[in-house]
């Protein structure tokens, strides 16, 4: 028996510095296939620059300098794009303070990104006043435009975009009514560089990075991103993060009373305690605060 002990305390370590080990190296080849992708993406800019500067040099009689200029220039814009989205998901993966965030109205904040896009799409916004968070405010207008962006990209008529609270959360929805996302794709289009077969290509004028930040900043933020299936079709991604003044719970203030000596001394501030409940938006959350008259014979109750 102490032999079989004994074994086990000598593998356990081994056991412990293999799933080390198995870590380590997933961690290693992530980054690896990372900076493959990042390769990738940037040799072809780099490959079509060389191409038309070749070309020109070859026929230069034949060359129309300002096309040529307009092409070099776009792929001069594609290469910048992607270098800033690069050194932007570094900022987003090293954190935020306390400092760097500001309490935001998001029905405001989406409503001024509205204003400053034109779109050829019919843009409805169902926006709930009030909804305040907790933000850096650069990178949730980042978030905001790539999932308008997105919406946009793929949408055939229409972006909706929804602000409402949700409990202690806010939540933001920007639905279209493009051809949705097929359910064993919906992690995967999270991914960087990540784009699907049939609705994402380089052409789309996307860098494949614009997901993938904006879950890294509700990740940031303590927030989360997913997708799902819109309701008339299409593809709605939901964005929740807390609010910046979550409503007091009614179960926390009667405990917070019912904790109080029923014999003790009372004073007048304990007379009269407003109950604030979490209701959805709506006529019921007109009628979610209430004043209740606190006894001494209710709270023996």
């Amino acid at each position: 028996m102490t032999t079989q002990f004994g074994d086990l305390a000598a593998r356990a370590p081994v056991n412990c510095d293999q799933h080390g080990d198995e870590r380590t190296q997933w961690i290693l080849a992530q980054q690896l296939q990372f900076a493959a992708d990042v390769s990738h993406e940037l040799r072809t800019p780099l490959a079509a620059l060389r191409v038309q500067l070749e070309e020109a040099l070859l026929h230069q009689d034949e060359t129309e300098l300002p096309d040529l200029l307009a092409a070099l220039l776009h792929d001069v814009d594609r290469l910048e794009a992607i270098t800033t989205d690069l050194l932007l998901l570094t900022r987003v993966a090293a954190g935020t303070t306390p400092a760097e965030r500001e309490k935001i109205d998001l029905a405001e904040t989406v409503r001024a990104e509205v204003s400053r896009r034109a779109s050829g799409h019919e843009v409805r916004l169902r926006l709930e006043r009030g909804v305040v968070v907790q933000a850096v405010p650069s990178q949730l207008d980042r978030l905001l435009a790539n999932l308008l962006d997105n919406a946009h990209r793929h949408a055939r008529t229409m972006v909706e975009i929804r602000v409402r609270r949700d409990g202690d959360c806010a939540e933001l929805h920007v639905i279209d009514d493009g051809p949705g996302i097929a359910a064993p794709d919906r992690e995967r289009i999270f991914r960087r560089f990540s784009r699907l077969d049939t609705a994402r290509s380089r052409d789309c004028g996307g860098t494949g990075l614009g997901l993938a930040i904006a879950r890294d900043i509700a990740h940031a933020h303590e927030g989360t991103l997913r997708v799902a299936d819109a309701a008339g079709g299409g593809a709605s991604f939901v964005f929740r993060l807390p609010l910046a003044d979550p409503p007091d719970r009614p179960v926390r203030l009667w405990e917070r009373l019912r904790q109080k000596s029923v014999t003790g001394p009372w004073g007048p501030q304990d007379s009269l305690v407003i109950v604030t409940a979490c209701c959805p938006p709506g006529p019921v959350a007109s009628a979610s605060t209430r004043s209740f008259q606190v006894t001494r014979s209710a709270e023996a109750v």
